[in-house]
């Protein structure tokens, strides 16, 4: 199981709107550059980071990334169909397996029967160039309705699985990775952790650097190796605003490198990679 890095990594140090900017936020090149010094070897570019906005400079990229030997995988949100074309020839010039996708985007929020019509729509365009469109868990869609959706639509869709999305559906990572494994192409390896609310009256899911929260993310990657699709794992953090837009990216990066010992560790542990 190859494991790398993503634009969800260092969520803050790119930007988050409503939030203070980067004084110099974290480009594509220089997210690609801080990949190759990590050892890992592969990143995913998500909707933070859009690779469509990136014009002429994006043959430049896949270069950079040729020269480096980092493998890419993209991702976008909204299943707009000029999108999902437009990010399946993406796809194609970095060799990407698989281009991951956020179904909901503003208020366009389909039904799951929308959502398998608009997707038939490019089917022959992902078969013919060989590529699965992976759907990530986001939020307010069960597991149960996303495998019918795959099913529904073959085996040219797959699942990115985040290991936290589904509790804004009411379902815990235990249910959702049993759920979804078998379909899963690609995991998001984020850790948390439930807090009780200050005044006690309600909880808050709060992120933690991988290994330090309440996912059992050995036992996650155990449970998808072997499934028949041969997922690849990113680190994704949920690193909470500090004091200061700086002080919060120093956090951040701080987080990612903790996770990184971890992922580092399973490796040496498992010998798998």
């Amino acid at each position: 199981m190859r494991i790398g890095l993503s634009s969800y990594t260092y969520t803050w140090a790119i930007g988050v709107p409503g939030f203070p900017p980067p004084a110099q936020p974290l480009t594509a090149a220089a997210l690609l550059d801080r990949t190759a010094r990590s050892g890992w070897g592969l990143v995913q570019f998500g909707d933070n980071l859009p690779l469509h906005a990136l014009g002429e400079d994006l043959i430049g990229l896949v270069q950079q990334a040729k020269r480096l030997n980092v493998a890419v995988e993209v991702g976008t949100r909204g299943i707009d169909t000029a999108r999902l074309r437009r990010y399946a020839d993406i796809a194609v010039l970095f060799g990407a397996p698989f281009v991951r996708v956020v179904i909901d985007e503003g208020q366009d929020r389909p039904s799951p029967s929308e959502v398998v019509q608009r997707l038939s729509e490019v089917e022959p365009d992902y078969r013919s160039a060989g590529l699965v469109l992976a759907i990530e868990n986001h939020d307010r869609f069960t597991v149960a309705e996303l495998v019918d959706i795959v099913e529904r639509c073959g085996d040219w869709v797959g699942i990115c699985l985040d290991t936290v999305n589904s509790f804004g559906a009411l379902e815990g990572p235990d249910v959702v990775i049993e759920a979804l494994a078998p379909h899963t192409v690609n995991v998001h390896l984020k850790d948390f952790d439930v807090l009780r609310a200050e005044h006690q009256m309600g909880f808050e899911i709060v992120g933690r650097p991988l290994g330090r929260g309440r996912l059992d993310a050995a036992a996650v990657l155990q449970r998808l190796i072997g499934n028949g699709r041969e997922p690849t794992a990113v680190i994704e953090l949920w690193t909470p605003f500090a004091d200061s837009i700086e002080t919060t990216i120093d956090q951040e990066a701080a987080w990612a490198d903790e996770s990184m010992d971890w992922a580092r560790s399973w490796v040496r542990r498992t010998g798998v990679y």
